[in-house]
């Protein structure tokens, strides 16, 4: 199985419902270096796995979209407890689209594993990975 996997981050604010989240539920910012990773069983005709340059551009693309944002006014997350998981979620199902309309190439066809991982300090990080555009189990 190859794997490439490239690498950005994010700052943001947010707060969570419900009383296990304790001081969380007050607005508080955090910062999170963002991995996803690619795997495939094969490489492309040009020996590629997916188009390096175009995953770095369409991850910062995704990230674009709330980068420096307060998580709780934001549209896309409207009723959600934005946690490192669900986030995870969100970029994976960002990604998944830009696998199936072929933005980051060929390769990209032959994706059989996404695995987005973001981390939130040196001891705590989350992931969500399945093939892409898989969803989770309800």
């Amino acid at each position: 199985m190859f794997s490439l996997t490239v690498v950005d981050h994010v700052m943001i604010a947010h707060s969570f419902r419900g009383a296990e989240f304790g001081p969380a539920q007050r607005l508080h910012g955090a910062t999170f270096i963002v991995e996803a990773e690619f795997r495939a069983p094969k490489l492309d005709p040009l020996n590629l796995l997916v188009d390096i340059a175009a995953a770095k551009v369409e991850l910062r693309h995704i990230l674009d979209g709330f980068d420096y944002r307060n998580l709780d006014a934001e549209p896309v997350f409207a009723g959600q407890n934005t946690t490192t998981e669900h986030l995870c979620l969100h970029i994976h199902r960002c990604l998944s689209a830009a696998l199936a309309d072929g933005k980051l190439g060929a390769g990209g066809e032959a994706v059989t594993g996404l695995k987005v991982l973001l981390r939130e300090s040196h001891i705590a990080w989350a992931a969500y990975e399945a093939a892409p555009g898989e969803e989770p189990a309800a």
